[in-house]
């Protein structure tokens, strides 16, 4: 997998900009806040359909202006595949590939593997749990498409029940029958999600394990424990069980809304026990582990991105980090920096072709 242009048009800072890329390393330097984090963004926006970094779609648009176009030319198991992905203010989003625009955005998603990682990254350890069911869906949605569609129908289907038990509190009414019928569909695309998470955990955890011995020089354990309401019992006799709770509360309180990855250091949460190298160390483990999930399930080498990582990381780690990406597993890096004298030295050490862009 190839990224070969990108074409910005009206996108965050960019009023109109174009890039032809390296096949292997492509660098982005220059001072803060010109853009570097945003062509990165841009090329996540290609791959997923969403900026990695604020997924508030007109908050993507260049100031005083009214669209922004995303161009890209990818090649994929040596075919070109031309993704384009547009918005206007008062429209819909648009992605097209090949011209052709796609009927539904879940489509889109898994056909250009892509990884990031980012300072942003962090948030998976100090934010609450939605921010890490995302990560783990997204890595899950990128090579299984029926797991997506699952979760898109039961998020469709809490939202109607969750609806359901503020009208039977505004009304003071209660309906068991209609409850059922929500309760039903959530168990169906519940279990589902829940058993395909069990699954892509149990395979996942050692390739992270791996990742992580291989950067960090400590000795200490590190592990991932799925928290799951699931684990507890079936979800129907769950929500049946938890119904006058969920009345009062006026939402819906156990499901796979509600799962969790703990992040753990010698048994204990790394949020609270690790040291601020444990933890960075900990994220890139659980990226490159993702990056060698994505190309089991896929067969292709994903896009990697590296954002600011030479600013986040001390030398250490990001020569270790150099010498995993010098390695013909990896495909197309893209890394952004402040210092180009200090990118060019630490490609070179890789002996592979590159690009530098000053932005």
């Amino acid at each position: 997998m190839v990224l070969q242009t990108l074409s910005l048009l009206n996108y965050k800072n960019f009023e109109s900009q174009s890039f032809d890329f390296d096949n292997k390393i492509n660098c982005f330097v220059g001072n803060n806040g010109k853009g570097k984090t945003n062509v990165l963004d841009a090329i996540f926006h290609l791959a997923i359909g969403k900026s990695y970094f604020n997924p508030i779609t007109t908050q993507n648009i260049r100031h005083d202006e009214s669209f922004f176009v995303i161009d890209g030319v990818f090649k994929k198991l040596e075919r070109d595949e031309k993704i384009v992905v547009s918005f206007k203010k008062g429209q819909k989003k648009i992605i097209k590939r090949n011209g052709k625009i796609y009927d539904k955005f879940s489509d889109h998603i898994g056909f250009i593997p892509l990884v990031i990682i980012s300072p942003a990254d962090r948030d998976l350890i100090i934010e609450g749990s939605e921010t890490r069911r995302k990560f783990i869906d997204t890595v899950i949605s990128q090579g299984d498409r029926s797991y997506l569609q699952n979760l898109i129908n039961y998020n469709k289907v809490l939202a109607q029940r969750n609806a359901l038990l503020k009208y039977f509190a505004l009304n003071n009414t209660f309906n068991k029958e209609t409850l059922e019928v929500y309760n039903e569909q959530l168990n169906n695309y519940g279990t589902e999600i829940h058993n395909k998470r069990a699954a892509f955990l149990k395979q996942f955890i050692p390739i992270f394990k791996s990742r992580y011995k291989a950067i960090s020089n400590n000795k200490e354990t590190i592990n991932i424990d799925y928290k799951s309401d699931l684990f507890e019992g079936d979800l129907k006799s769950l929500l049946q069980l938890n119904i006058s709770k969920d009345k009062a509360l006026q939402y819906t309180s156990v499901g796979t809304h509600k799962d969790d990855l703990n992040f753990e250091i010698d048994q204990y949460p790394i949020k609270k026990f690790g040291s601020q190298g444990q933890q960075k160390s900990f994220l890139i483990a659980l990226k490159l582990a993702e990056f060698d999930f994505i190309k089991q399930q896929s067969g292709v080498s994903p896009i990697l991105l590296l954002d600011d990582i030479f600013d986040k990381l001390d030398e250490n780690r990001v020569a270790q980090i150099i010498e995993l990406v010098n390695n013909d597993n990896f495909g197309q890096l893209f890394l952004s920096d402040t210092h180009p004298e200090r990118t060019e030295i630490a490609v070179k050490q890789t002996h592979q072709s590159y690009k530098i862009f000053k932005l």
